[in-house]
This record gives C-alpha cells, sequence and structure tokens, in this order.
C-alpha cells in the first residue's frame, strides 16, 4: 500500500489524526528532506524509518520502492510541506505504483492554494493551478496565454522572483487586473495583499518580498 500524506505548511497541528496513525503504522516513510521532516516526526514522537526521495534522486530509488510495496509492505511518502505530487515530487512513485497494481491512496489535508484562493476575495469556483512558472525560457509565453484565461489562475513563486514577475505581469495582464498575494500560509508572519497589479508594483517595491508566495490573479472575464 502506498499512502500520500499531507503535511503541515506551516503551523505543526494542521495534520489529521489519520496521517498521523498511518505515518506510524507504515513500514517506512519517503520524505523530500528527512531534516524537515524529521522534526514533525519528532514533534509526534514518530519513529517509523525514514529515507530520501525527491526529485533528484526518484529516478534511481523508484524500482527499489516498487519491490518493496509489492512484498505488501506500507509505504508513506511526504513532501517538506502539503501534498506531495503538488509541485512537488510523489507523481511518479504514484503512477508506478498504480501501474503495477499496488493501491495507492491520498490523505485529504494541507496544500497552500486552496486556502490562498479562498481568502483571496477573487472568484474561486472556477481556476486553473499553475505551479511553479518556468525559471527563464518560456516563462513570458506562459504569462501571456495566462492574459487570456478567463478562470481564476493560481501559481507559486519565491521572493526573490515576485517583483521581476509583478513588472513582467503589468503591461500583459493590464494594471488594473486583480490580485491577490499570499504569504507564508498558516505561519506567523502570514499575510496577504489583495488590490490590483499597479498597487502590488509600488506595494511590493516599497516592502521586499520575504517567504514563499500564492499568487491569484482574476480571469479575464471577471
Amino acid at each position: 500500500m502506498l499512502y500520500i500524506i499531507p503535511t503541515p505548511i506551516g503551523n505543526l497541528e494542521d495534520i489529521t489524526l489519520r496521517s498521523l496513525r498511518i505515518l506510524k503504522e507504515s513500514d517506512l516513510i519517503l520524505a523530500e528532506d528527512t531534516r524537515v521532516s524529521g522534526k514533525l516526526l519528532k514533534h509526534y514522537n514518530i519513529k517509523t524509518p525514514m529515507e530520501s526521495f525527491h526529485m533528484y534522486n526518484e529516478h534511481i530509488k523508484l524500482k527499489k520502492y516498487l519491490e518493496y510495496l509489492k512484498k505488501d509492505k506500507i509505504i508513506s511518502v511526504v513532501s517538506d510541506a502539503g501534498t506531495p505530487g503538488i509541485s512537488d515530487p510523489g507523481y511518479l512513485l504514484v503512477r508506478s505504483a498504480l501501474e503495477n497494481e499496488i493501491k495507492v491512496s491520498c490523505l485529504p489535508g494541507p496544500t497552500a492554494l486552496i486556502p490562498a484562493l479562498v481568502q483571496s476575495g477573487i472568484p474561486c469556483d472556477r481556476f486553473i493551478f499553475e505551479g511553479f512558472l518556468p525559471s527563464k525560457k518560456g516563462r513570458l509565453g506562459r504569462l501571456k496565454k495566462m492574459a487570456f484565461e478567463s478562470k481564476t489562475i493560481v501559481f507559486y513563486e519565491s521572493p526573490h522572483k515576485l517583483l521581476k514577475l509583478i513588472y513582467k505581469m503589468e503591461p500583459i495582464f493590464g494594471g488594473n487586473r486583480r490580485i491577490a498575494i499570499v504569504r507564508e500560509i498558516s505561519k506567523i508572519y502570514e499575510s496577504t495583499f489583495t488590490g490590483r497589479l499597479e498597487e502590488a508594483k509600488l506595494y511590493f517595491e516599497e516592502k521586499t518580498p520575504k517567504g514563499e508566495f500564492v499568487i491569484i490573479v482574476e480571469g479575464i472575464n471577471n
């Protein structure tokens, strides 16, 4: 059995009782960064063996863990924060497990995009999720396509790229387009900017971006 276990994106209390139980009952936990996940496991006194499983080694270790699962072992996959597979490792193992007729279960739990979307004040009944935009090549092209999307658009951005992103977005989307920028969800310094793109530019020119961000942009017809 393969379990996908969402873990807190900030506050350590944001984890379900079922997730804690399965982590304890698992034979092995695969963690994006064992140092990060180790803090969570220690907090809840979970002593299940843990190994690293991330984007740089998942292809190498895939066969090993599939063989482990075929022996009726229970593996749980966790990322540093949120739900594995959502802009984090996990997809490849899930696909391979299903191809090998191994049962997979993803538990409900934390992911940054949903609370950010709901609290943004921008329509959340229909939206698209873009994850992280390309670092360099293809970034401008992706933005130009997104500018004509009628649904609300959600994506992630790192602090050192945020202001550059806003500079690129303003002439493409128009300075009057509504945007919400949510920072450090569920953490001590959580904050939300809501307004127009032109206002966001002025705001973050004065206030240096710090932390991790979820960006929500209204669709063209909203």
